[in-house]
């Protein structure tokens, strides 16, 4: 069992959505959090003064995880804060759905970056700067295995998560950090939601044998494991879905 108290976590992609989620949910186990965002200052900001409202630790740091100095800046901005790293959780990505037929090589490019590059980025510095006893979370997706039109750009870009992972895992043997990917299904996000009728949303909890989506909070009850106390899972995906896949 590891203390989760006095631990560091940052969590990439962590001022919206299941990020958000997460941030909140590792400072509640006390958890100093760093959460790194992309753009929206006020979203970030809304987050870190939820953690503090509640007692917890935070500070939000802009960074796109796909550009090295910037998440090398992120990695330095926790160091000095907090002192070190013991966490990293990745929840940033983006999705964009269109048929292989009519696929926007740019739409393709942008997933690319953020989804696999960001990943090798995040994990690179992690390797290098986590300290012992720390954890790895990337996150992948379910629909790497429901095979749905239109997905294939995102479900690829998942499955080299998927791949990373393990490997990550085994090269940092005798270091005493473990590496995971978690793959949540369908999870009531704005994100998820928007655009959607609510007959289709229903069609779709309707499909999981817990009959209903996924929340955040869900999620982060997952990660919350394997941030702390889950020490031998180890160069896992596990699929958070309730079922659905």
């Amino acid at each position: 069992m590891t203390d989760t108290q006095g631990r560091v976590a940052i969590v990439a992609g962590g001022s919206r959505g299941i990020g958000r989620a997460v941030a909140e949910r590792l400072a509640a186990d006390g958890q100093a959090v760093v959460i790194g965002y992309q753009s929206n200052d006020v979203e970030a900001k809304a987050v870190v003064a939820a953690i503090e409202a509640a007692g917890g630790s935070a500070v939000a740091v802009r960074a796109d995880v796909a550009d090295e100095a910037a998440v090398q800046a992120l990695f330095d901005a926790a160091e000095r804060r907090f002192g070190g790293v013991d966490v990293l959780v990745n929840t940033a990505g983006i999705m964009l759905l269109e048929l292989v037929a009519g696929l926007d090589l740019e739409h393709l490019d942008r997933i690319y970056r953020t989804n696999i590059r960001g990943t090798f980025v995040l994990a690179r510095e992690a390797a290098n700067r986590l300290r012992s006893g720390g954890a790895i979370i990337n996150f992948s997706t379910s629909v790497t295995r429901l095979h749905l039109p239109t997905y294939s750009a995102y479900a690829a870009s998942k499955a080299a998560v998927e791949a990373i992972s393990p490997i990550l895992a085994k090269e940092l043997a005798g270091r005493d950090i473990t590496v995971n990917a978690v793959a949540p299904g369908p999870v009531a996000t704005a994100l998820f939601l928007e655009g959607k009728s609510p007959e289709l949303i229903d069609r779709i909890a309707s499909m999981n044998p817990m009959g209903r989506l996924g929340t955040p909070e869900d999620i982060a009850e997952v990660v919350s494991s394997l941030a702390g106390p889950a020490r031998w899972i180890n160069g896992q995906t596990v699929f958070a879905n309730g079922g659905y896949a």
